[in-house]
């Protein structure tokens, strides 16, 4: 099993797969679709049934038949793209038998990973570590997380005697920038519950998330010569910034944590004459998460009270929900999960995920998705980095959920 994963790793780690926002296509970049035909490729191969790629949302779908009536159909999911970090050129290092110290990932740019910034080193000594060469993201976010359900697969084809339900695999785009599960055709993926494939350190597990929301705002303003401005000027910047002063200012995502929502100014742009706040609004509280949308629109509504005409509008927008809320109706998911992982000597980390996954989306869809480890650390970034012997363990928790999800 260990060769042929770490083997798939690399040769998938190496594609740029990046989303891009600002694209209009779906998926949003051709190389995530070039990647999902690769994988099409390999699920015929192996021989998984109705495998079908569906242009109009980007997602690769097929299953592995049932041969028992004792187990429901289960369905794992794992994004194709990467996140907005350099993904040219990826070049995977492999460290066999690590030693516990710093890694050097770039001799000729002496990028180091060290230990003392990354104490977490220390939990893989002995093991196969893989690393970016400290130019790129490494991509195990969420590589790993398709290698790890092609290998649980692999298995059931390799035991057949091995009872199981239907086993639904799904890859998708754009989940790294909030839209890939937008699309998602529920009704095709005939599971009874799912999991992503899409957290981090080995035990984490998430089945709550934030409700979030974005609000955009223009700020009309009005500009004039600065020597004849007295009366007349309304400088579009300094509005932007009164309605940031009046946001509660440690609520924000530098000073809290756990449960804590927070306001985001994402971005600021603007002249005098114009200007247009991008905030992100978090709760995972709906309540609260309801109050935090209404704050801003009364803030805007006192300002246009105050200025000469309403020269301010915000525009709120729904991005995703707690998965929570639909999850708690069924809590089968989360008890398989946790019985899985206690099974195989794994402490379940089940926290409150501090954003969103594709099943916070796909669980208001009518499918319960909560989201399981791949064993990755420190995505999206140069340091970003993955053992095999990790994925290897998220690998027999995909199996041992399939196993322990016995009617």
């Amino acid at each position: 099993m260990k060769e042929k994963m770490l083997e798939r790793f690399i040769a998938y780690a190496k594609l740029d797969t990046r989303s891009d926002a600002t694209s209009q296509r779906i998926p949003t970049t051709k190389s995530q679709e070039e990647f999902a035909y690769i994988l099409k490729e390999e699920l015929e191969k192996i021989g998984l049934s109705k495998i079908n790629y569906n242009k109009k949302n980007g997602f690769l779908t097929a299953y592995l038949p049932k041969n028992s009536e004792n187990y429901p159909a289960i369905g794992f999911i794992a994004h194709l793209d990467t996140a907005d970090f350099n993904a040219e050129n990826i070049s995977p290092q492999i460290h066999e038998n690590y030693n516990g110290e710093d890694v050097l990932l770039n001799q000729e740019q002496n990028i180091v990973m060290k230990v003392s910034e990354f104490p977490n080193l220390k939990d893989y000594v002995g093991e196969t570590l893989i690393t970016t060469d400290g130019t790129t993201l490494l991509g195990a976010d969420d590589k790993a997380g398709i290698v790890e359900i092609l290998a649980a697969v692999d298995y059931f084809l390799g035991h057949p005697l091995e009872e199981h339900g239907d086993i639904w695999v799904a890859f998708g785009p754009d989940e790294e920038i909030g839209q890939g599960a937008d699309h998602f055709d529920v009704s095709a993926f005939q599971a009874e519950y799912a999991y992503t494939i899409d957290s981090g350190r080995i035990g984490h597990f998430e089945y709550e998330t934030f409700n979030a929301a974005q609000a955009i705002i223009q700020i009309d303003g009005t500009s004039v010569h600065p020597g004849t401005a007295y009366g007349m000027m309304v400088n579009a910047i300094k509005v932007g910034n009164l309605i940031d002063q009046q946001l509660p200012q440690n609520e924000v995502p530098e000073k809290t944590r756990g449960k804590e929502g927070f306001y985001l100014l994402h971005d600021f742009n603007g002249t005098i004459n114009q200007a247009k706040m991008t905030y992100i609004i978090r709760d995972h509280d709906k309540k609260f998460f309801e109050k935090r949308k209404q704050k801003i629109v009364n803030i805007v509504d006192e300002l246009n009270q105050e200025l000469d005409r309403e020269r301010i509008t915000v525009t709120l927008k729904d991005q995703y929900y707690n998965m929570k809320e639909i999850i708690e109706k069924d809590m089968r998911s989360v008890d398989i999960a946790v019985r899985a992982m206690e099974n195989l000597n794994i402490k379940p980390i089940i926290t409150p995920f501090r954003g969103g996954t594709d099943g916070s989306k796909i669980s208001f869809m009518g499918l319960p998705t909560p989201n399981l480890f791949t064993g990755g650390e420190n995505f999206h970034g140069q340091y970003e980095f993955i053992t095999l012997e990790a994925m290897e363990i998220a690998t027999k928790t995909i199996i041992e959920v399939i196993k322990e999800s016995r009617i």
